[in-house]
């Protein structure tokens, strides 16, 4: 079915709607009464203003993200990580801005909900009979919308499945219902199309006092273009690149119909009026806000099933710990992680109950978007230069284009600050825990010991036919990193070897390599000693949760299907019950400490000792790897990175 939806067909064009277009789909709710605010509507600043919303929607949307970014794709999926993995390998230092960009998306994915809702049901004040209970910033009114957001969060552990079939149906309506409210505002006032001249942006942003600053507002109308590169997978590029048409055409539209509305009304100032509601009539006031609120439900999920694939993906690349991740349903990708499920409800609940209208949350959008887009932008550099080989001059030139437009937007966005200091503690927070993870795991990967298995081999295979040792199991199992097939690591050997051996009838050493695919699912069989010494090695994507016990079952059953391991006596119990535990199969897990035996510099005692306060609370590798209902024993192997070299220690005579 998936693989269905990215072919351009009616319903993957319906689905997409559903899916992609949410977020950037529903800011005419609030760009236009930001940008305005309290000032005086004038010509200068409203056809200047809507210029500035179609160039930059014309730009940075449909230049940077529609027509280029999307075709950085990862085997079909996209989002800054499926990007960085397609470039890491040409500079090392960009898990950086990889990091950044992942980590400020997520950050303003605690105000996206907040915002978006907020501003659907603060629409009801202009219901009549309604006026005087729904306002913005009174407790009813936060009530609602904390109700809203509350059930959305709650409703994730079951999936999306039944909700998600109507997604796109309700954007559709959406799209329909702006787009024609706008058409209806430009027939009564069509000078307004005379904004498509730059030259109105320019003459605002030039002339107008502080018109620079107004950058700040005009980008809330571009915020959802970094999500949808993130969605890329759901729907494939051809059908988000079609329905993009229909999508900008309504968003245009609805956005000239309230800057029309604006000069042709006789307001000189909006005060507590919304352009995009006052353009309703008054007997379809009441459905449009339901409209409205459906559709800032849906851009809401979609941010928020969003943030699961992001910290899912920097999870199996290493920048995150490991987390619990659950599958709701049995459509690939759907995913639920509870941790960050309920770490975003209480952002956006805080969200909501500091700045209490959505007026009030404007002013803090925008900035962490800004730095995410220019992450991406520092990446799509290097995907143009090494990947796609274009031409130096073609390069520079966009690189200009977008450089010139995302600064502009940072530095206008940069006033916003103050407003959102409590995000940038959120920001530094998911920052700091990616890097120290990314660094510390580096640092520890880099004094693992790897041995030739060669040596070992006739000592293995001794201890195994030892027929006065005492059996540990039937099979064996260890996970190694090590990539050569004749290797392993040394404080495995010595696991097996010294201390008290543990004699098996096979032993297994399971490799996983993860591939930059996204749902590589495979695996090869190397007989090291023919039905006593194996190695398993699986290619997985970055997507696929490595359930091991689960894989090495199959496997098994497989194996001895086609009878190309003789499987020993003791597993039949396994291939019979293969729900129930068995003893025949047991997994030896090494876990690492910090030993005291280290004498650091000041920078890896600092990074490692973050590292491992933070491993505390992760998932632990056996549940990480399937292994929870396993047979399992776990070893605590101390980690001496940098030895003590000169202990002080004098012997003084009695």
């Amino acid at each position: 079915m998936q693989s269905n939806l990215k072919k351009v067909t009616a319903v993957g064009l319906l689905v997409t709607l559903g899916i992609i277009f949410g977020d950037i789909g529903t800011s005419p709710l609030y760009v236009f009464k930001s940008i305005i605010g309290e000032r005086a509507i004038t010509n200068q600043l409203v056809y200047g203003a809507i210029s500035c919303v179609f160039w930059t929607l014309t730009l940075q949307t449909t230049f940077k993200y529609i027509l280029l970014t999307l075709q950085a794709d990862n085997k079909g999926e996209g989002g800054i990580f499926s990007l960085y993995a397609l470039v890491w390998r040409y500079r090392h230092w960009l898990y950086f801005p990889a990091i950044i960009g992942a980590a400020t998306l997520l950050a303003d994915g605690i105000i996206t909900p907040p915002i978006s809702v907020a501003s659907a049901i603060e629409g009801l004040n202009g219901v009549k009979g309604l006026e005087n209970i729904i306002i913005p910033g009174n407790a009813l009114t936060i009530g609602i919308v904390i109700a809203i957001i509350s059930l959305l969060f709650f409703f994730q552990k079951f999936g999306t499945k039944v909700v998600g079939s109507s997604f796109g149906p309700i954007m559709f309506v959406w799209f329909s219902m702006i787009m024609v409210l706008g058409i209806i505002q430009i027939t009564h006032y069509p000078p307004i199309l005379k904004a498509f001249n730059p030259y109105y942006a320019y003459d605002l942003l030039s002339h107008y006092p502080k018109g620079f600053w107004l950058l700040g507002a005009v980008f809330l109308c571009t915020t959802g273009a970094e999500a949808l590169y993130s969605d890329l997978g759901h729907c494939g590029r051809k059908n988000i690149q079609v329905s993009w048409m229909f999508v900008k055409t309504a968003l245009l539209a609805n956005y000239f119909g309230q800057a029309a509305w604006l000069l042709h009304s006789g307001k000189t100032t909006l005060g507590s009026l919304n352009p995009f509601y006052e353009i309703m009539p008054n007997w379809f006031l009441l459905i449009g806000i339901i409209i409205a609120t459906l559709a800032t439900i849906i851009a809401s999920q979609a941010l928020i099933s969003g943030s699961f694939t992001l910290i899912s993906e920097a999870v199996s690349l290493n920048f995150w710990p490991r987390i619990t991740i659950k599958y709701p349903t049995d459509i690939r990708g759907q995913i639920y992680i509870p941790s960050i499920n309920w770490i975003l409800w209480l952002g956006c609940v805080g969200m909501m109950l500091y700045f209490k209208d959505s007026a009030k949350m404007e002013a803090a959008y925008g900035f962490s978007i800004t730095v995410a887009m220019l992450m991406t932008t520092t990446l799509m550099f290097y995907y143009m230069k090494f990947v796609k080989k274009w031409a130096s001059t073609i390069i520079l030139v966009i690189l200009f284009v977008f450089l010139a437009v995302e600064v502009s937007f940072f530095i206008a966005n940069v006033a916003k600050i103050k407003q959102r200091w409590m995000f940038l503690v959120f920001e530094f927070a998911l920052i700091f825990i990616m890097s120290i993870w990314y660094k510390a795991r580096k640092i520890t990967n880099r004094f693992l010991q790897f041995q030739s298995l060669i040596p070992f081999l006739p000592l293995l295979e001794n201890l195994s036919n030892n027929d006065s040792e005492p059996k540990y199991a039937t099979h064996l199992v260890y996970l190694t990193k090590a990539n050569k097939k004749r290797s392993i690591e040394k404080r495995i050997l010595e696991s097996i070897l010294t201390k008290r051996p543990k004699k098996a009838d096979v032993y297994w050493f399971i490799h996983i390599d993860r591939t930059d695919e996204p749902y590589t699912m495979e695996y090869t069989v190397d007989e090291i000693i023919k039905d006593k010494i194996i190695r398993i090695d699986f290619k997985l994507g970055f997507r696929v949760q490595p359930r091991i016990n689960l894989f090495f079952k199959k496997i098994l059953t497989e194996l001895t299907a086609t009878k190309k391991v003789n499987v020993p006596v003791g597993i039949a119990e396994e291939m019979l019950h293969p729900n129930e535990v068995s003893s025949s199969v047991r997994y030896v897990l090494t876990e690492k400490f910090l030993s005291i035996e280290n004498e650091f510099s000041l920078r890896e005692g600092f990074i490692l000792n973050a590292y491992f306060s933070i491993t505390k609370m992760a998932q632990t590798d056996k549940k990480a790897f399937g292994l929870d209902i396993a047979d399992c024993d776990i070893e605590k192997i101390p980690l001496v990175v940098t030895p003590l070299q000169n202990v002080p220690l004098k012997y003084v005579h009695n």
